[in-house]
């Protein structure tokens, strides 16, 4: 069921070193391509980063620093980047009439789905918005004027999923109007 994924999935920070085969890589990615955007504008782009030398290369460069944080991502055999595409122009409109940023609602789906997908197939994913976005365009050559919504990490994990830690329902949900 759906929701045994949805409680197996989480953010993964330890990975096993063995690579992952490109069926599976583009079985995620499918998932992806066929999730929903406003306007059905699709804006997204994802570079699959699995040759291990550049992907090393990667990660050192952009994980250093106040990056730091986010360097166990080098053991993680695949790294995506994720760049935020032009939405319609309908999309756009109706974002900035209502003050949101819907490319980036769209790429959040888009990613979940990828994760998602991923945990069926057990692989493990860590989505990481911190990184050194100029040096990430320079090694994949990115255009400048792109944005690179996050980097997501993928591999087979090194440990079980470990327990949830959730506020309860009664605190972040009601029925008909706000309550807190």
């Amino acid at each position: 069921m759906l929701i045994d994924i949805i409680k197996q999935r989480q953010s993964c920070r330890s990975y096993r070193p063995e690579g992952v085969p490109r069926e599976l890589i583009f079985a995620c990615l499918e998932a992806a391509r066929l999730s929903p955007s406003a306007c059905n504008a699709q804006p997204w782009h994802f570079i699959v980063v699995d040759e291990l030398p550049l992907k090393n290369d990667l990660c050192e460069a952009v994980f250093q620093g106040p990056y730091a944080m986010n360097r166990f991502a080098k053991e993680a055999p695949v790294v995506i980047a994720v760049i935020t595409e032009a939405s319609t122009f309908m999309a756009r409109i109706g974002g900035f009439l209502r003050g949101t940023r819907y490319g980036l609602i769209d790429l959040g789906i888009a990613v979940e789905h990828f994760a998602l997908q991923a945990t069926e197939l057990g692989l493990a994913t860590c989505w990481i918005g911190w990184f050194h976005e100029n040096k990430v365009k320079k090694i994949l050559r990115i255009p400048a004027h792109k944005k690179i919504g996050c980097l997501v990490c993928l591999g087979y994990p090194r440990e079980e999923a470990r327990e949830k830690n959730r506020k309860q329902p009664a605190d972040i949900i009601s029925f008909n109007s706000y309550q807190s």
